[in-house]
């Protein structure tokens, strides 16, 4: 038997393993996935929680439930992966000898790279959304505040779901508008960047959102240090930023298991191949999802599109062929703006986002860029598709994996 290893149970190792599964014969392949959590979060529903939009139990399942019969699912820590044995050591002492590796460990928040931030106020008056713990530890700051400062800021980039914060922003003002004390809450936004987002298009729609919505912007803020005994933020050139409550999305970084490994970059991503997947230094070890340090956008839409582009090249691999350089950086997500509307973006490595229509080209029936309840009842409608739909491998109708020009308006810019 041959053996094909997934590490990471979350959105992008569970996928692969639904579509692979059906596809390798099961008398030559045995395939496991590994990892160390039981539970299986819905992480973009993170962002609801804190508003009560969402409850505990609509974002966590049960991991195990996902991964299909006929898969070997291991709940251990990961040790170390041994490229040059083609093999990866458990915390427990177990060894697993594979062929064929695929990288799934996504990326986590490290609040302690920046100084004061992991701090006695940690999940008290300084807050991450980014985890189970700390959105539902904001929901209950939320519940009982009284009003005051909120800042909502970015570390640095890249971060899961780059739009999130915004999001964070936006549903804050509906929040406090339906509590009726909007005029008691002062929101700023503060970002690294010199704009709302990472593409200009798509930046000049959410400025304009910001500022109809009251939301102060605070752009190309290089965070230094939080002075959590004074409540503010402070920058590298010494501009401070006070608040009441800070929530911020610190570093996102991968796997520690990716440095312990000697196989990733400086934050742990694994350097891929941007258009195969395969990773750079190895040519029988994959990379999917958060994991890699590809330039496209880290959110679960993304991870769905590789996960069928990669399933291609696994059997590309296997059959001696040359693997398909398809993928194109495609990414195609919702933006909550509050009071029941979303923005819709599709964009990849060449494309930024554009006005259109999504699905179907002058149909639509969902416009790119523009704010609508359609939207927000797609967005709605996401959770449902992503616990019976996405994690189980189901093509999802009328969306490719590939971006489609049709229906869209657009200049094309350098990868």
């Amino acid at each position: 038997m041959k053996n094909l290893v997934i590490l990471g149970a979350g959105t992008a190792g569970t996928m692969m393993s639904n579509h692979l599964v059906s596809k390798l014969p099961k008398n030559e392949w045995q395939i496991t996935v590994v990892d160390q959590y039981k539970t299986h979060y819905y992480q973009p529903g993170f962002l609801f929680l804190p508003f009560d939009i969402y409850t505990t139990k609509q974002v966590k399942k049960k991991g195990a439930k996902f991964i299909p019969k006929g898969v070997n699912y291991i709940n251990e820590k990961i040790e170390l992966i041994q490229p040059e044995d083609n093999k990866v050591l458990l915390e427990n002492g177990t060894e697993l000898p594979y062929d064929i590796l695929i990288i799934a460990t996504g990326t986590k928040i490290a609040p302690e790279e920046i100084e004061g931030m992991k701090s006695p106020e940690w999940h008290k008056s300084v807050f991450d959304f980014y985890t189970y713990e700390g959105a539902k530890a904001l929901r209950d700051k939320f519940r009982e505040w009284e009003g005051g400062k909120l800042v909502v800021h970015i570390t640095e980039m890249p971060i899961k779901c780059p739009v999130a914060p915004l999001e964070f922003a936006f549903l804050a003002d509906s929040y406090f508008k339906n509590k009726g004390m909007r005029d008691k809450v002062d929101i700023t936004f503060v970002t690294p960047l010199g704009g709302a987002f990472t593409k200009p298009k798509a930046t000049q729609a959410l400025h304009h959102l910001l500022t109809d919505k009251g939301i102060k912007e605070v752009t190309d803020f290089n965070i230094e240090r939080v002075d959590y005994e004074n409540n503010k933020i402070i920058d590298y050139a010494e501009t401070e930023v006070p608040y009441d409550i800070l929530v911020t999305v610190p570093t996102n970084m991968g796997d520690a298991l990716i440095e312990r490994s000697g196989m990733g970059d400086d934050l742990n991503f694994v350097p891929t191949n941007k258009a195969t997947l395969q990773t750079e230094e190895h040519e029988n070890i994959f990379a999917i999802g958060d994991a890699t340090n590809l330039p496209a956008s880290k959110a679960g839409s993304v991870a769905h599109f590789e996960a069928e582009i990669l399933t291609d090249n696994i059997l590309r691999y296997i059959n001696g062929e040359p693997l398909k350089e398809e993928f194109d950086g495609h990414a195609n997500c919702f933006i909550e703006t509050g009071g029941g509307k979303a923005l819709l973006i599709d964009f990849n490595y060449t494309h930024e986002p554009v006005e259109g229509t999504f699905p179907f080209p002058g149909v639509g029936p969902l416009n790119l860029l523009k704010e609508s309840r359609t939207n927000h009842m797609g967005k709605m409608a996401f959770r449902w598709i992503y616990w019976n739909m996405l994690i189980k491998g189901i093509h999802i109708p009328f969306v490719s994996a590939t971006m489609s020009e049709k229906g869209k308006h657009f200049e094309e810019t350098e990868a």
